[in-house]
């Protein structure tokens, strides 16, 4: 089988019976590795005992005072996140119910650094033994903003830390138009380049196509898909649609900030002006496997899901959307 995505630490992980993952010691320690807990030369003991002593036993108990008792105002801030963190992933069985949580409750003070890591381990697991290049890349949509440009008639979307360069020196038309850094040697993902993804997977640095109608769609359909059975253990299929015109949002995601504020406008009757229609990227259409499922005030309806791009050419995608918006009877999370 082929491996892919190794830097969201996965292999360090296992699984419990139901095929969430389990947190372990080494998971744990590579959070106590970060720049950021790492107490540097001035540190004060208490900071440099506190940590010495989490890498030896990361699940001991951290009390409120051990923290306060830190000399640097930063630093504290820092544990006190890490620590609020790491104790979420502790009261739960798996990481999957430990994303549950934030999602029921809301991130709170979670870095959003940390939800996007939860996130992308978390999806690794339920992409896991897919095949397919075009899924995996579509999938990173979920916890990597994309800037999105028009090239040649066609949408395509590169991740935005990877052509966030400076001062960059373009060596081809798209390296022009996303502004790439030469070095970033970004290519479109394609048939006769695929192959190379599972080489490249953590360098992020191959560009999807989200034209209406072409593959990007329908593999960003599918990872919606795995991720829905996977978090909420329901059966769904997920098609894309080519035309926004004439549908009736009875029920609607957005899977950002932008596409929901777009479908609460149609929703509501306003009237929708072209340059904003043109933001949406992408329009899908959901359908449960079991209706038993459903609300009843929903079934026999559509359900919709809606991607669109910020005014400045960004998509920020928002997965937990996924896992809280859905017309679903029980919205429980596995593990």
């Amino acid at each position: 089988m082929k491996d892919f995505w190794l830097s969201c630490g996965h292999h360090l992980l296992d699984r419990d019976a139901s095929g969430g993952l389990a947190l372990t010691d080494e998971f744990l320690k590579v959070y106590l590795a970060r720049p950021e807990l790492i107490p540097p030369p001035e540190a004060c003991a208490v900071e440099r005992t506190l940590h010495g002593a989490l890498l030896a036993d990361p699940r001991m108990r951290i009390a409120a005072s051990d923290i306060a008792a830190i000399a640097d105002a930063d630093a504290r801030e820092n544990w006190q996140v890490l620590i609020a963190f790491r104790d979420l992933l502790l009261r739960h069985q798996t990481l999957e119910g430990a994303y549950a949580e934030l999602m029921r409750n809301g991130v709170g003070q979670t870095p959003l650094l940390f939800v996007n890591q939860l996130v992308h381990v978390i999806l690794r697991n339920a992409l896991d033994g897919v095949e397919d290049a075009h899924v995996l890349r579509a999938a990173e949509l979920f916890f990597r903003p994309q800037r999105v440009t028009l090239h040649e008639n066609s949408l395509i979307a590169a991740d935005e830390e990877t052509i966030g360069g400076i001062n960059p020196t373009p060596v081809t038309p798209l390296v022009s138009m996303l502004g790439i850094p030469a070095e970033a040697a970004i290519d479109v993902l394609n048939d006769n380049n695929a192959a190379s993804y599972w080489e490249r997977s953590d360098r992020f640095d191959m560009a999807l196509d989200l034209t209406a109608g072409r593959e990007g769609l329908v593999a960003l359909a599918e990872a919606m898909r795995r991720w829905i059975a996977h978090v909420l253990g329901v059966e769904v299929t997920i098609e894309p649609l080519t035309e926004l015109r004439e549908v009736v949002l009875t029920w609607y995601v957005g899977l950002d900030a932008d596409a929901t504020k777009i479908g609460d406008m149609m929703w509501n009757g306003e009237e929708v002006d072209e340059a904003t229609l043109a933001r949406v990227v992408g329009l899908f259409v959901l359908t449960f496997r079991d209706p038993a499922v459903v609300l009843d005030k929903v079934k026999g309806e559509p359900v919709y899901l809606m991607l669109a791009m910020t005014r400045d050419k960004t998509i920020r995608m928002k997965p937990q959307n996924l896992a809280t918006g859905l017309p679903i009877r029980h919205l429980e999370a596995v593990g």
